[in-house]
């Protein structure tokens, strides 16, 4: 029996239609800018994002860090959520790597920072601070529930960076789930932002990739930081080459992922022993505890699950997250509902 695997959407394997292209895909060298295929999919995502340019880099960790880089200087402080990727799971790299002060601002449950803390936590002018230079958003916001946050409040955020003469970032890893949630355009969310990164290798199936977007003289300054950090590949189109066929082929049924989602989410709050974040998640993500009674750590139930080749995302030691995708169908809901209910 396949498994069943939600730990998150980065396990997913290239289309055959992805393959296929990679096969086929004409390539240069990228770091004479000679590369077709790199230069096309560059040009197809900033047109997604709005943006003048687009840069592709190995991972969204390495465009984040890249945008970060090419924003601030060192000794300079850039602001962001204390749930968020940046923070949380990217090695520590905007700071041992680029001399810039993360500062944490407290995350709502809904994945935004209170715009008076937000705003409060921007420094004054003063020699014995660091320069508040950036502000970072997560689109969606992965530790809270795969949120999705609104025009209207990126808009807030992205005014309140240029009023006091930031810069702002956004995080878009999975920006194109946060678009099919709002139903709204992927360029409408990136639009307040200075620079986006997106990844190609979550939920749209490809095997490698992130994309940096922004302006054309922020692109010129995060090409010369990644060919710093290594990123600089060569015959790199024949991964571009996916790249295109994602945003050419999976963006537009993630919505199908939500709905797989819901159902989900709805079927396991009744699940005695499990407490379901919410019955309806807004994106692709289920985030569920285990009751007080529960005996048995999420390691254990994990291990269990196991045996019915069913592979769930553990948090910690008392949560879960279980992630939809392209790979997961209506059976594969189902049998995790099942699975879940035998070993409880």
């Amino acid at each position: 029996m396949e498994i069943v695997d939600l730990r998150s959407d980065t396990v997913t394997q290239p289309t055959q239609a992805m393959r296929e292209a990679m096969a086929k895909a004409e390539v240069g060298d990228d770091v004479l800018g000679e590369d077709p295929t790199i230069n096309q999919l560059q040009k197809l995502a900033a047109e997604r994002m709005g943006k003048e340019e687009g840069l592709f880099v190995t991972s969204g960790t390495m465009g984040n860090l890249a945008a970060v880089l090419a924003h601030c200087n060192r000794g300079d402080e850039a602001m962001m959520g204390h749930l968020g990727h940046t923070f949380l799971f990217e090695g520590g790299g905007v700071a041992a790597l680029g001399g810039v002060n993360p500062r944490t601002i407290l995350n709502q449950a809904d994945g935004t920072m209170d715009l008076d803390e937000l705003s409060a936590g921007i420094r004054s002018d003063d020699l014995h601070y660091p320069v508040s230079r950036l502000i970072i958003l997560e689109n969606t916001h992965n530790r809270c529930g795969g949120a999705p946050l609104t025009v209207e409040y990126t808009r807030q955020v992205g005014e309140l960076a240029h009023i006091n003469h930031m810069q702002f970032h956004i995080d878009g890893a999975r920006i194109f789930n946060a678009a099919a949630a709002l139903e709204v355009p992927a360029s409408e969310l990136a639009g307040p932002a200075d620079s986006v990164t997106f990844c190609l290798s979550k939920g749209l199936c490809a095997p490698v990739g992130s994309v940096l977007c922004g302006s054309s003289d922020f692109i010129y300054r995060a090409r010369r930081i990644r060919k710093q950090l290594g990123g600089g590949m060569r015959q790199a189109g024949i991964l571009a080459a996916a790249g295109i066929v994602a945003l050419e082929q999976m963006v537009d049924r993630l919505a199908d992922d939500h709905l797989r989602a819901r159902c989900l989410a709805s079927a396991l709050a009744h699940v005695t022993g499990l407490k379901v974040d919410t019955t309806l998640p807004s994106t692709n993500m289920v985030y569920a505890n285990l009751s007080d009674d529960v005996q048995l750590n999420t390691s254990q139930i994990a291990a269990k699950m196991k045996e019915f080749n069913i592979c769930v995302g553990i948090v910690n030691p008392r949560r879960f997250r279980m992630v939809l995708h392209y790979y997961i169908d209506d059976d594969g809901v189902e049998r995790t509902i099942k699975a879940f209910q035998k070993v409880f």
